[in-house]
């Protein structure tokens, strides 16, 4: 094992729509916090992620995690689901929460960091445009 940590990254695609509109919120209230992002026929980006996992080096593998398997999980729990849909509609994670580029990064951590061993750390970076992003978890 490497007396270091450090971290893997896998870089990833996908499109999907969204509208940023808070429910218990005036029409008015929401085009004027939300601008053009809360279009009621929604609009769309190509979003860019960045899942890095955090460990020690195996010394069995020389992996902190196998890449293959990381690759299946965010197929499987981030792709698959986000991929071509109307967050708002079709994704049930956003059916009560605002689908902002800051609680989509929260809940691709929430679900890739459940399908990871325990002992591995976890950062999501998800580009929304090229020049706006989040980082998640964010140490200052």
């Amino acid at each position: 094992m490497s007396e270091f940590k450090l971290g893997i990254t896998r870089k990833e695609h996908f499109n999907a729509a969204h509208r940023l509109h808070n429910k218990n919120w005036t029409d008015e209230k929401n085009k004027e916090v939300f601008g053009k992002c809360n279009n009621p026929h929604y609009h769309g980006h190509n979003y860019e992620l960045e899942v890095t996992v955090i460990g020690y080096v195996d010394e069995e593998t020389g992996y902190v995690i196998d890449t293959k398997i990381l690759s299946d999980i965010i197929k499987e729990k981030v792709l698959e689901p986000f991929d071509h849909k109307n967050l708002n509609l079709e994704v049930e994670y956003f059916k009560e929460v605002n689908p902002t580029v800051e609680n989509i990064a929260v809940v691709i951590y929430r679900v890739i960091k459940n399908e990871i061993p325990k002992h591995l750390e976890l950062k999501i970076k998800l580009y929304e445009t090229p020049r706006n992003f989040v980082e998640y978890p964010f140490n200052v």
